[in-house]
């Protein structure tokens, strides 16, 4: 577990892609004459060279078309997985529709690349397995005392933040996510719940000093690695009004991003 967190708060991984209806439209068999952004030969060589790519051009949390070495398009899950094997890496194709080819890493390429994408994408995949089930059964107390279930959320969208008070990744996103708060003050259909690791005192007296406008639920440990099987931190959940998670992702930005073009 601790080496899945080190990992987070080194690397701001870019994970996981909603199953959506628009991307059976996006695959329509064989993309040609596309070449990539950048020669692979100036990247594999290097895992920061590598990671400066992949982070600025990279989202696997995108609604992208993905193509096999063979410029064939497959579905985003066996794109996830090939790239779960750490032979592969994914590159951004000129296109006006998002665009990634898997390419095979070649035998001197930097082996640091094929672990760590290998480590991102598996929990990628894992992520984009949640999308499309239903969200547990759930009963929350915030430190209010206000609960939360699902029987008095259904109709409403649930975003969840996990995190913990030692988590620095964690603690970095409150500032965006208190304005994505703010921007919603309005709307009664959206709920913000973080589910933190923490007991109830030492989370009230670290909000003293950085507050949070999400709803805090203290000590969920064991509901998020038991019922969600999640050990990465921050992670964030969208539940749809159906009680229907619809996207899991470890940034806010991309979560953010999501409601924006998503929710009503």
């Amino acid at each position: 577990m601790k080496r899945k967190i080190i990992l987070l708060l080194l690397l701001p991984l870019l994970f996981s892609a909603c199953k959506e209806k628009t991307e059976e439209n996006l695959i329509s068999g064989k993309v040609d004459k596309l070449d990539p952004k950048v020669t692979i030969n100036k990247i594999e060589s290097d895992i920061s060279q590598w990671w400066t790519y992949h982070s600025a051009n990279i989202s696997l949390s995108s609604n992208f078309i993905g193509l096999n070495e063979k410029s064939d398009t497959i579905q985003k899950e066996q794109f996830l997985e090939q790239l779960t094997s750490g032979d592969f890496i994914p590159l951004k194709l000129k296109s006006k529709i998002e665009t990634y080819k898997l390419y095979k890493l070649d035998a001197l390429a930097d082996k640091g690349i094929g672990s760590t994408i290998k480590n991102a994408s598996t929990t990628n995949l894992e992520h984009f397995k949640m999308e499309g089930k239903t969200f547990p059964k759930f009963d929350f107390r915030d430190l209010n005392g206000q609960h939360y279930n699902n029987e008095n959320t259904k109709g409403k969208t649930i975003l969840i933040k996990t995190w913990f008070i030692g988590c620095t990744a964690c603690i970095a996103e409150f500032p965006e996510l208190n304005r994505i708060v703010e921007d919603h003050e309005n709307d009664d259909d959206m709920v913000f719940i973080s589910l933190a690791l923490d007991a109830k005192p030492e989370l009230e007296r670290f909000l003293l000093k950085r507050p949070f406008k999400y709803q805090v639920v203290p000590e969920k440990r064991d509901f998020l690695e038991k019922e969600l099987n999640l050990q990465i931190y921050p992670t964030h959940i969208v539940v749809d009004k159906n009680g229907t998670i619809v996207k899991v992702v470890n940034k806010a930005s991309e979560m953010i991003a999501f409601i924006e073009n998503n929710i009503d």
